[in-house]
């Protein structure tokens, strides 16, 4: 698979909230994807958490809907280029599924899964602290299938493909093993305020 080097469509203007090389998309979402969207209910949905943890745990849909609910505004980046400002997500934070499963000392790093088989990796310090979530609903609404419903992993600091649509689970690793677009040439991290793109960024 050959690995763009983003896109040159869109003229780049300054606002304080704009990452390096990002543009506002306005109320546009853009629908990228490396898949074909599943036809996923919430009835058929779980999520799983394994390997370097003590107690390895599946959700469903009405037990992930127990856990204590919580949000995110703010805004979001995509490696493409687009960023999108004020989005409003509710689920639940990814911290009090990780509390439940205990992860061992040892994890340093996370294998996210897609219901689909997509894989993105990510450093395990990026997913706790209030930092990432399980989310189901945007702007008050079921998260559109599109998008990632019926729920999807969101890690708003780092480039919007770490945000693994239809998330099925984590499996904890004490080191990185790439996922999808790892694997294709992208950053093993993606902080868009350090252009972290490409390999090499």
């Amino acid at each position: 698979m050959n690995v763009t080097r983003g896109f040159t469509g869109r003229p780049r203007v300054h606002h304080p909230g704009l990452p390096p090389g990002q543009y506002d998309a306005g109320d546009d979402w853009p629908v990228l994807s490396a898949e074909v969207t599943p036809e996923l209910a919430p009835a058929d949905w779980t999520f799983r958490v394994d390997g370097l943890v003590e107690r390895p745990r599946t959700w469903d849909w009405e037990q992930a809907h127990a856990l204590p609910g919580a949000a995110y505004e703010g805004d979001i980046h995509c490696v493409t280029g687009w960023s999108k400002f004020g989005v409003r997500f509710s689920g639940v934070s990814l911290d009090a599924f990780l509390d439940g499963a205990r992860p061992d000392a040892s994890a340093t790093h996370a294998v996210a899964h897609s219901h689909t088989g997509y894989t993105a990796s990510l450093p395990l310090a990026d997913l706790t602290g209030g930092r990432a979530w399980i989310a189901w609903e945007y702007d008050g609404r079921p998260l559109p299938a599109e998008h990632g419903g019926p729920a999807r992993l969101l890690v708003p600091h780092l480039y919007f493909w770490k945000s693994v649509k239809w998330i099925a689970g984590l499996t904890l690793l004490d080191h990185d093993e790439p996922g999808f677009w790892e694997q294709n040439g992208y950053h093993a991290r993606g902080n868009p305020w350090q252009e972290q793109r490409y390999h090499g960024d």
